[in-house]
Formats: C-alpha cells, structure tokens, sequence
C-alpha cells in the first residue's frame, strides 16, 4: 500500500462526516436569516435588510429625535432641516427639508436606510428614492403607543435593541402613569389650532388628539375627514369650545391667542381658556409628546376649575 495514501472513509465515519457537516451548513444558514431584519412600516410596506443599518438619512426633525432616543443617533449621516433635538443633531449634514429635499446629496451620502414620515414628505421625491433602490421606511404614528412601538422598530432597524428596548419601555410607563392620573377627569370641549392664517386644527385620527383623549379633552373638530383641516372662525364660534389651545415657538407664528378675545362670549374667552403649549412638545412624534401632553392636562385641569 503505498503510503502516501490514506484509507478512504467509509460506513459510519463517512456518515458521521457528512453529518458534521450539514450541521454547520445548517447553522450558517440559521446564522445568515436570523441576520436578516424584517418590518412592515407604517405604510403597510416590507422591509428587509441584510443587516442593521449603518448609515441612516432621516427626513424629518421627529424621527431624527427618535434615532436618538433609540441609541442610534451616531448612525444618522444626514437629516433635514429644524432638526434640533437633541443637541448633538444639529451638527448633521443637512440635505433639504419636509417639503423638498437634495436628491443628489441622498445619494452621495449612500444611506443603507431613509425613514421617511408617511403624511409629511413630498411623495413625488420619495418614488424617485425607491426607484433608486434605496430601503425607505415610513413612520406614521397615531396613537401615543405608537411611538414607544416606532423606537423599538428603530433599535432593531440600527442594531440597538439594547439603548431602544429601555426607552421604549420608559415611554410606555410614563403613559400609562397619566392614564391613570387623568382617566375619569370631566370631559373638556376644546378647539386645538395649530396655526392661525389660515385657521387649521386636527382630526380625530391626529396623534394630537390622542394626547387630548389623554387629558379628559374632547377635540370640537375630531369628526372632520383631513388630519390637519381648515376650519372657519364661525365654525370655531358655533363649537363654542370651553377651552382654546394654540402652540407656541412655531416659524411665522407668535402663538397669540389674543384674537379670540373679540368674542367675550365665547365660554373659551369668557373662563379666561386660552392656552399655550410648546410646539416642539406637543406637534413632535417623539417620547417628548408626553411633556407636551402633561403641560396640555394641566391646562385642562385649569378649565375645569374656572367652571361655568
């Protein structure tokens, strides 16, 4: 026999090898999907991507707020405009606005995802990323849990579960905190104007009025189809709201509810029901929505103390 050559294996050692061996093609195989990251967005699409994603455009300040609060932050390699929050985030490259957006510089930047917010970005802008191949995930929250869900999405879109999962969950227990400390409160009728010319407010279905179900509020405009409708000064007159809230610190817009005052009659103007809280707070997708709320509870509690 020559030495140089080996018996071949065979029987149970050639069954036990190939046994191995299928076992480790199995496990790569196991290791390869599980690395995988799949999501429906709020749009109802499929994403899917190879692997957290590295290098992330935002296109609205809300969801650069919510990178941050997700522990992914560091992964944002360009954001839009009034992206202010957290500090940190006004040192990212700025590639346009909500409204229009630098294409060229999008792709130059060669983002492995774009988050996108689904009601507030130029769609004819957004067709042409995904014609280009570029994983776009749209973030649309209606409900206040929304956005705890909407971080938990983001940390297992980045790979940061870890800094995600805790915020998520502090979100939630801060929530159900004012649940409990609002629930059974006497029910408000009050009109949310957001801005003044023209006089726009919010529906039923805004994340908005969610934060006002919160407070014991009931929105006088929650029936109307739009998310943000127009209304007139004699259909805000013929609701008679008992309490009027404006926002505040928004461009082009001092926050005066002053103008409300030339009808003392109004239960709004007549109690004295004219308030304003930080559009920063209460206009944001983003954990900080709870601080707008509380501040919009406490004005309520203000209204119904004031009485008839």
């Amino acid at each position: 026999m020559n030495a140089a050559v080996k018996p071949k294996a065979s029987g149970p050692r050639l069954r036990i090898a190939v046994r191995g061996m299928l076992v480790l093609a199995l496990a790569w195989t196991s290791a390869a999907a599980a690395a995988d990251i799949r999501l429906t967005d709020d749009a109802g699409r499929s994403l899917s991507l190879p692997q957290p994603a590295r290098r992330i455009i935002s296109l609205t300040p809300h969801l650069t707020e919510l990178l941050f609060a997700a522990g992914a932050g560091d992964r944002v390699v360009g954001t839009v405009e009034y992206s202010n929050y957290p500090e940190q985030a006004r040192r990212i490259e700025r590639i346009g606005d909500s409204a229009q957006l630098d294409l060229e510089r999008i792709v130059a930047l060669k983002p492995d995802l774009v988050l996108v917010w689904r009601d507030g970005n130029a769609q004819r802008q957004l067709e042409k990323l995904l014609q280009l191949g570029i994983p776009v995930f749209y973030n649309e929250p209606r409900r206040l849990p929304d956005i705890a869900r909407a971080i938990g999405q983001i940390g297992l879109l980045a790979g940061t579960e870890a800094a995600a999962l805790p915020a998520a969950r502090a979100f939630t227990a801060r929530l159900a905190e004012l649940r409990r400390r609002y629930s059974g409160r006497a029910p408000v009728a009050l009109f949310f104007q957001i801005w003044d010319r023209p006089l726009l407010t919010v529906n039923g279905a805004h994340l908005i009025s969610d934060a006002i179900r919160l407070c014991g509020g009931r929105n006088v405009f929650a029936g109307l189809k739009s998310l943000t409708p127009e209304v007139s000064t004699e259909a805000v007159l013929a609701a008679d709201p008992e309490a009027i809230v404006g926002v505040s610190a928004e461009a082009g817009q001092v926050g005066n509810l002053d103008a409300w005052k030339q009808w003392p009659r109004m239960r709004a103007v007549a109690r004295a029901n004219l308030f304003l809280v930080d559009s920063d707070l209460i206009s944001r997708n983003t954990p900080r929505i709870l601080d707008g709320a509380e501040a919009l509870c406490e004005q309520l509690d203000k209204a119904r103390a004031h009485g008839n």
